[in-house]
């Protein structure tokens, strides 16, 4: 499935005539096949193998442009303050630990299409993008804490 989520990205940033280089799709590859919601850093170290030019400011860069395509998005992890990215273009939201920071991705049947349409409609508002984040405990710090659901 994930080359074949590569391959929509790319044909979507080259349909709105972004120029694919190969250090953008080696970028890209990697927020499509990494779950970790990494940050700049982890991107850059992860894929600094020497197989194509890389430096930090072109991850910067690179992940600015493939956020304003909406096919990445920043969270903003508070465990550590950095920011994180994660490949969007399934979209999801995402569960994060008030205590470690850690943040999973939550697939579900519910759609944002729909979700931003009838917020348009009631609103008025031109919307851009939507990005839903819950935040609670994760299980190893539920059982880390001694947090259970009658504790709430």
């Amino acid at each position: 499935m994930t080359d074949k989520n590569l391959e929509q990205a790319l044909d979507i940033l080259k349909d709105r005539g972004i120029r694919i280089t190969p250090q953008r799709k080696v970028i890209l590859e990697y927020l499509v096949t990494q779950h970790n919601h990494p940050s700049v850093e982890q991107i850059f170290n992860g894929i600094k193998d020497g197989s194509v030019d890389l430096g930090i400011a072109t991850v910067y860069n690179t992940l600015q442009i493939l956020v304003a395509q909406k096919l990445v998005i920043e969270l903003s992890n508070g465990d550590d303050g950095k920011m994180r990215y994660d490949y969007f273009g399934i979209p999801h939201y995402h569960a994060i630990c008030l205590n470690c920071g850690k943040i999973t991705d939550i697939f579900t049947e519910l759609t944002f299409h729909e979700a931003e349409r009838e917020a348009e409609q009631k609103s008025g508002y031109l919307i851009e993008s939507t990005h839903v984040e819950t935040h609670g405990y994760c299980p190893e710090c539920q059982i880390k804490l001694g947090l259970t659901k009658i504790n709430k």
